[in-house]
């Protein structure tokens, strides 16, 4: 399976026990989905590779204890340590209304109510406090909206259009 057909569920953190079960913190508003899953791909030097289950269970509310098939001791648990955790983009839920995955977005139009056209989403920025997005305009500026209930107007799939309603003089932050 290639990246680009694969989403980000989390990350081995670290042992658990010493039958080579092991945690990871996972990424999700939904934990409890990935209860009882038997396969995940872990990225092994940029590939992704299928890893079997025996079992995975919540341990806490973002974390899942993983029983490897081919596990079974502490030394192999510790080569996983780090290694990146991707689940089939076809196995994700449908979203519906203004509900949508980061990566479902990217190359959407972002219009903005009263402003018409901003440029394109490029990115979904989650590695801070604030989650954004990042907006490229006609002229290569980068406009950064945060991710709001009370901005984003309507998500249109059909389109492929965010339609946002921003704070007076946001985007001219970013353009000039």
């Amino acid at each position: 399976m290639k990246k680009d057909d694969a989403y980000y569920l989390g990350k081995i953190v670290k042992k658990y026990g010493i039958k080579g079960e092991l945690l990871a913190k996972i990424d999700t508003d939904e934990p409890e989905n990935y209860e009882n899953i038997d396969t995940i791909f872990l990225d092994i030097q940029g590939n992704l590779v299928p890893y079997f289950l025996n079992k995975s269970t919540l341990h806490k509310s973002t974390t899942l204890r993983l029983d490897f098939e081919d596990v079974n001791n502490l030394e192999d648990a510790e080569s996983l340590i780090g290694k990146e955790i991707y689940m089939p983009l076809k196995d994700l839920p449908e979203l519906t209304g203004n509900k949508f995955y980061f990566h479902e977005v990217i190359g959407f139009d972002a219009i903005d109510k009263n402003k018409g056209d901003i440029g394109k989403i490029i990115k979904v920025n989650d590695q801070s406090p604030q989650v954004y997005f990042v907006i490229e305009d006609e002229k290569k500026h980068e406009i950064l909206i945060p991710l709001s209930d009370k901005i984003i107007e309507k998500v249109d799939r059909k389109n492929k259009q965010i339609i946002f309603n921003t704070p007076e003089g946001l985007i001219e932050i970013y353009t000039s």
